[in-house]
């Protein structure tokens, strides 16, 4: 990988994009450290692929900056340091295998002859098979062959592996992990198999409609939560003292019972049990809350004025 006066590959601040019918994306301002592999979640709708699209360029945005590599992403010299695997994974039908790796080694200085060709080997494709012969999981694998074939700074991945069955996706996996830890490579990921994204990824961004709701390293995040359970108490359930110092992400009563996600601002009654939560667990409660709290980790933040803040 290149040396870089800066050390995050995305810095976002106060991106935004507006179509008629509304905002698809706002107010969205994270920074990405170099060499994480990033787990983009969020329902149908969220702003997943509009973030996405304006990591490459295909979408201009309305408002804010994006900067990839410490330069703006209108920058021509960002073109060949990006490679974006699109959800549809549009590929020429007509061509052989072999004649797409071909095009990816003609238009990619960088491109990797071997390492493309093992993806594929890998999956039993014929580089003699015409693309619009092979399966969905082959034309996936192919795709996959061409994204890290061009051997990019930053992978951008969108719903990759979705068609593919349970062991094309846990060869996949393994070897977009084991490329970038090799070559420092920076992936940004979204899906919506958020278990395998707990085991691949080591930094998050969730969005929900349009908006930014958590980022930061995973390390981080799932543990500043804790599931608490206890006796039911005041008008809605939730004991009055969790509520005053505590964040209450998301909060149920069952009989006489309370369960809540918190974020918690100090220690914990001994009245109730605590538990460490999952990922998906976290998730979901962000996602069935849209009133509770962002929650932007510290490297993840940045200031109002766009500025990193200290």
């Amino acid at each position: 990988m290149s040396d870089d006066p800066s050390p995050w590959a995305i810095e976002a601040a106060g991106l935004g994009k507006k179509y008629r019918r509304g905002w698809a994306l706002r107010d969205c301002s994270f920074r990405l450290p170099a060499g994480r592999i990033c787990a983009l979640v969020g329902p149908n709708g969220a702003g997943k692929s509009t973030f996405l699209g304006t990591a490459t360029r295909l979408v201009t945005p309305t408002t804010g900056t994006l900067r990839l590599f410490g330069v703006p992403v209108t920058d021509p010299a960002v073109m060949a340091r990006t490679a974006f695997l699109a959800q549809d994974k549009p590929l020429y039908t007509r061509f052989t295998v072999a004649e797409m790796l071909r095009l990816g080694r003609e238009l990619n200085p960088r491109w990797d002859q071997a390492l493309a060709e093992r993806v594929v080997r890998s999956g039993n494709v014929p580089l003699t098979a015409r693309i619009g012969t092979l399966s969905g999981g082959q034309r996936t694998r192919v795709a996959f062959a061409l994204a890290f074939g061009k051997r990019p700074d930053l992978l951008l991945l969108d719903e990759p592996m979705a068609d593919l069955d349970p062991l094309a996706r846990h060869e996949l996996s393994g070897l977009l992990m084991a490329e970038a830890a090799e070559h420092g490579t920076t992936v940004l990921m979204s899906s919506h198999l958020v278990s395998e994204m707990e085991e691949m990824c080591d930094y998050l961004l969730l969005l929900a409609d349009g908006r930014l709701r958590m980022a930061g390293p995973t390390d981080a995040l799932v543990p500043a939560h804790m599931l608490v359970t206890g006796v039911a108490s005041g008008d809605d359930g939730v004991p009055e003292e969790l509520r005053q110092q505590h964040t209450v992400v998301e909060s149920r009563v069952t009989g006489r019972q309370f369960s809540a996600l918190v974020r918690p601002g100090g220690p914990l009654s001994d009245s109730w049990e605590a538990l460490v939560p999952n990922m998906e667990e976290v998730l979901l409660a962000y996602l069935r809350s849209p009133g509770a709290p962002d929650l932007i980790a510290g490297e993840a933040r940045l200031d109002a004025s766009g500025e990193v803040a200290a």
